[in-house]
């Protein structure tokens, strides 16, 4: 039996989940947030009850140190000698890795400088590693990387219609991202179906406040939404997502602003948010479309728009289709966006749907498609922690 612990940071956050292996039991889960702000606020789960804890977290070491102590604190470990591995998402690995590794400094040396092409998660990433490198000097690290699945895409459909010189001097090119959620779903979803998943072809719709979209043939990608970085692809909470290029130098024109600002405007300005003027959750935009605000109208419209454009085109790619399956936040809890977007799909791809049963799912695994669907429509909640856990047992030889 091995412990190893699964960490998921983002650039004022850190997720955790800590396992036993091989039976994958989690033992505790929780999370940092507000790292870096003025107060901060930690929470772990004991006996199954979430203990918070708020208190000033400068820096991911002190969240790091928090978390430590916590598991010793409430008996998780009676010491943490027992954790013998840790496994770390990376959100950019570019075309250097397409599958997971064991860190060394060369590892680190490359994904600290791919952080240009995702500069609130790379170096954030790195410096939590270095947090648990320091706390636990013993132990075995593995990176497993958002951009490793996506690394069987065809030149088709990882390159851009630009200069090829931008692509061999600069590294430009789609690398999509989500791809430890996409690899998850599409081996749980086989599994689900009693199917070998090197044998089928399915959609994977990873659909929360950063959503990817992956056409996956015989449980390998062969295109994703998503492009240099996590700003391409569907609208999503405060992303834009794909837009004519030209709208960039136009509104910064327009606007008198620097790229440092229109970058701000595209990932943190646009998406549900920009065009609800509302909010970026689903949730608070479902109640003002229930109230008929005409911009929430709208802006769930726009959603389901992008997304069906997406789902349509991977299922002619594929040529043909075994099934698709929803998850992350939005997918597997939004009823009536899931609603939406299956219903402008169901006479093209001939699916056959139980609105009934769909409106009562949240969170769980369940095949919402009747058995005469062309396609099987299944909800698969996503677990990358379990596939972080995994991947570091593998390559550590735990």
């Amino acid at each position: 039996m091995s412990k190893v612990i699964s960490v998921n940071s983002g650039s004022s956050s850190l997720k955790f989940q800590l396992y036993d292996m091989p039976s994958e039991t989690v033992l505790t889960s929780g999370q940092a947030e507000r790292i870096g702000q003025k107060m901060g606020m930690f929470t772990i789960k004991v006996n199954g009850e979430k203990i918070q804890t708020e208190l000033p977290l400068p820096d991911h070491k002190a969240a790091v140190d928090m978390l430590l102590k916590s598991l010793v604190e409430h008996k998780i470990v009676d010491s943490l000698d027992e954790i013998q591995g840790a496994g770390h998402r990376i959100v950019q690995g570019g075309s250097y890795f397409d599958q997971s590794v064991v860190v060394d400094e060369d590892v680190v040396a490359k994904v600290d400088e791919l952080k240009e092409l995702a500069p609130l998660h790379n170096h954030a990433h790195l410096v939590c590693y270095y947090a648990f490198r320091d706390a636990l000097p013993k132990i075995g690290h593995v990176f497993v990387f958002d951009t490793a699945f996506h690394q069987t895409m065809p030149a088709e459909s990882y390159m851009f219609p630009v200069p090829y010189n931008w692509y061999t001097d600069y590294k430009i090119r789609r690398y999509g991202a989500h791809g430890t959620s996409h690899m998850y779903v599409n081996r749980r979803t086989a599994e689900l179906m009693g199917r070998d998943y090197k044998e089928m072809n399915m959609i994977t719709c990873h659909l929360g406040n950063g959503a990817s979209i992956t056409a996956i043939k015989n449980g390998k990608c062969i295109n994703t939404s998503m492009g240099l970085t996590p700003l391409g692809g569907i609208m999503m909470g405060t992303r834009s997502g794909d837009i004519d290029p030209t709208v960039v130098f136009y509104m910064m024109k327009k606007l008198g602003c620097t790229p440092a600002e229109m970058d701000d405007y595209l990932n943190k300005k646009s998406g549900m948010l920009g065009v609800s003027g509302i909010s970026s959750d689903a949730r608070d935009i479902q109640a003002a479309v229930n109230e008929g605000n005409e911009r929430a109208i709208l802006t769930t419209d726009l959603y389901r728009n992008r997304v069906v454009n997406v789902v349509g085109g991977y299922y002619m790619e594929l040529g043909h289709v075994d099934a698709i399956a929803f998850t992350a936040g939005l997918g597997e809890n939004d009823v009536f966006m899931r609603e939406r977007v299956l219903k402008h799909l169901e006479e093209g791809m001939g699916l056959s749907i139980d609105y009934d049963l769909n409106n009562k799912i949240h969170g769980k695994e369940c095949l919402i498609s009747k058995p005469d669907s062309k396609i099987a429509v299944w909800i698969v909640p996503t677990n990358e922690e379990l596939m972080i856990a995994r991947d570091t047992v593998r390559l550590l030889g735990l």
